[in-house]
């Protein structure tokens, strides 16, 4: 399969909802990296056989990348004063290591390992994650200000992202529920519920101790035509602690953990 099979069924306008800011760059990752081509809301697959795409064997290298790209972010940390970050990354310094929460999880991490409770973190995007926050160097606290994904700069292209991985995915997840039991299941990531809000619930999630969330559902209404929906508002100042591609990556994780508790 080449990109210009991918290409000719899709609309060519660049809208972004796929999370790509290009339809080029969306038809190439699809064809050549195994990309999900039903995150183009607008594709027309009708008469391609996608079953060709050598998943397994792309899976692999995507994983062999992961490791490579953990290996020389573990590398870095020799150049850190580990000590220093702790009070920026909202960490505690104990025993030579850095200890923070990430959804409700504990983190240890020294120059020589990143442990989540106790274990090696068996998804290498964890590792990832955690080595680029420690990378960021964190910064004062976070802003009393929320906004969504679309306010802050550059994230045309992520918010689709977001919306397909995360809001949508909790949207249907917490559809008829009620929000003490909207509550409970968030409990586990030391969600706090949020009062005085027109949402049927209401929470912020600290995912990490520098990359707060806020969760707003609102449960479905037939009589009047709407769906239920999810909205994650991030402080003014998210971008300070986290680059872009991982803070998504946060919303999608904290849904995951939401959904699928382990």
């Amino acid at each position: 399969m080449e990109p210009h099979d991918i290409l000719k069924r899709v609309p060519k306008s660049n809208c972004g909802e796929c999370g790509y800011a290009a339809c080029l760059a969306f038809a190439a990752h699809v064809a050549k990296s195994g990309e999900d081509p039903h995150k183009c809301p607008y594709i027309d697959l009708s008469g391609l056989d996608i079953s060709a795409t050598p998943h397994t064997h792309l899976n692999r290298l995507a994983e062999e990348r992961d490791l490579e790209l953990i290996k020389h972010l573990k590398g870095k940390l020799s150049h850190l004063d580990l000590a220093s970050l702790a009070q920026p990354l909202g960490a505690d310094w104990r025993a030579g290591e850095l200890l923070f929460s990430y959804l409700g999880q504990q983190v240890r991490l020294n120059n020589q390992q990143l442990l989540i409770n106790g274990s090696i973190p068996a998804d290498p995007r964890d590792q990832i994650l955690l080595y680029n926050y420690i990378h960021c160097g964190g910064g004062e606290a976070p802003r009393p200000e929320w906004v969504g994904l679309e306010s802050l700069p550059n994230t045309i292209s992520k918010v689709r992202t977001l919306a397909t991985y995360c809001e949508e995915k909790l949207a249907a997840f917490f559809q008829g529920r009620s929000a003490p039991e909207i509550f409970r299941l968030c409990r586990p990531l030391d969600g706090q519920p949020l009062s005085g809000t027109t949402a049927s619930a209401a929470l912020t999630i600290p995912v990490l101790p520098r990359i707060p969330q806020q969760l707003y559902f609102w449960d479905e209404e037939p009589d009047d035509g709407f769906a239920a929906k999810v909205k994650i508002l991030f402080p003014t100042n998210v971008l300070d602690f986290l680059d872009l591609e991982s803070l998504v990556f946060t919303a999608e994780r904290m849904a995951e953990r939401i959904i699928e508790p382990s």
